[in-house]
């Protein structure tokens, strides 16, 4: 069932972040009415720096005007109203660590070996920060293995979606390397996911947004 679209609420995404990604998916499991604004990096609309003057996506602004402008509070927010996969209970203490060291420490070593042009200051080589990552992804591996296919438990849950597109982001920058690891159940729980209904759904393409223009729907689950 599509969300009814005059009660939408309007997101500012972008569709290749993994921050946007993880926010769609939240977003589109609740069943929660998005329209969505595709921004253009380089030329931020105003409507959306007037809503969060930090200028990064995901930003959502409620119906009743509130904004919500952090990636993992979008996903709460929307799961707190709808959460038919039961997300938000799975293991919290566990789920909380793990998006924790991935926005920290992954994170840090994603953008060193994606984008060593940004970082040659930093004594940290792309090399260095590619098994910094590959640390992470080896503990994830291993979770994986244990909990029978994903990261706390056997189904999908809150910390698998937030993480997931990173480990993508990650895995692309190299594919014939990171397929050559030995990373069998990050392997197999990177391409489930890819591959879900759930990620091509919110992987739709728009037409960049500006006033007046089409507010796409984002697609719900089921």
């Amino acid at each position: 069932m599509m969300p009814d679209a005059a009660a939408a609420h309007t997101l500012y995404s972008f569709r290749r972040c993994p921050y946007a990604m993880r926010a769609r998916m939240g977003l589109s499991m609740a069943g929660i009415a998005v329209r969505v604004r595709e921004i253009v990096l380089r030329d931020k609309p105003a409507e959306m720096l007037e809503a969060s003057p930090k200028g990064t996506v995901p930003v959502l602004v409620t119906l009743s005007g509130t904004v919500v402008d952090e990636s993992l509070d979008v996903m709460r927010w929307a799961l707190a109203q709808n959460d038919p996969e039961g997300w938000m209970t799975a293991d919290p203490q566990a789920t909380a660590e793990l998006i924790s060291r991935n926005d920290g420490r992954f994170k840090q070593a994603l953008d060193r070996y994606k984008y060593p042009n940004r970082y040659e200051a930093e004594s940290l080589v792309p090399g260095a920060a590619r098994s910094e990552g590959l640390e992470v992804l080896a503990d994830l591996d291993s979770r994986i293995a244990a909990n029978g296919g994903q990261l706390v438990r056997k189904e999908r849950s809150l910390a698998d979606i937030a993480i997931f597109p990173f480990v993508r982001q990650f895995a692309h920058t190299d594919m014939d390397w990171f397929n050559d690891q030995p990373l069998p159940y990050v392997q197999s729980w990177l391409e489930g996911h890819k591959q879900s209904h759930l990620f091509k759904g919110v992987m739709t393409k728009y037409e960049p947004w500006s006033p007046g223009a089409d507010e796409p729907l984002l697609p719900v689950v089921g």
